[in-house]
């Protein structure tokens, strides 16, 4: 059975410069310099007049994962986000999806996002889920990774909105 991730973030901006600020291959470099961890990188970055995708690239260090996590694996872990955004031409509104892979581990995140007009600015709503197919201890983990995964997303949310205020 899956956990649900759900997460909401405001921008003082428009839906057009939050999706900027989420596409641009510049605003998502600063972005995992920022909150992105070791080895973070953007690969396969495509942006076209009718949307964006790329592949975020994270890793975290097996000191830094909890022993639940390091039974299923040892090493660090390499945690890749396929992202695709579509925009419909002067739409005042963006959706994606995210497909998170972690190498060697079991298991599979995937969500939809949502930019759209929000009081003097945008909101992007994401919501997902994660499932780990592992007897006994696959809730714990995905309660864990529910929790990784909203922080992660309230981080990148304020890095965004710097990005913004710059």
């Amino acid at each position: 059975m899956a956990t649900r991730i759900e997460h909401r973030a405001t921008f003082a901006h428009s839906v057009a410069d939050a999706y900027a600020a989420q596409t641009d291959a510049e605003a998502l470099r600063a972005r995992l310099r920022q909150v992105g961890g070791e080895r973070s990188e953007l690969r396969d970055h495509e942006v076209t007049e009718h949307g964006a995708r790329y592949t975020l690239v994270q890793g975290i260090p097996a000191d830094k994962l909890p022993s639940l996590i390091r039974t299923l694996r040892s090493g660090d872990l390499s945690v890749q986000r396929r992202h695709v955004w579509t925009r419909e031409g002067d739409s005042d509104r963006a959706t994606g999806t995210i497909t998170v892979e972690v190498a060697d581990i079991p298991g599979r995140i995937t969500a939809d996002v949502e930019l759209a007009p929000g009081g003097t600015g945008s909101v992007q709503t994401t919501r997902g889920e994660v499932s780990v197919p592992v007897p006994l201890v696959g809730g714990k983990i995905e309660r864990f990774v529910v929790d990784q995964v909203t922080q992660l997303l309230e981080s990148e949310a304020r890095a965004t909105e710097q990005w913004l205020a710059r």
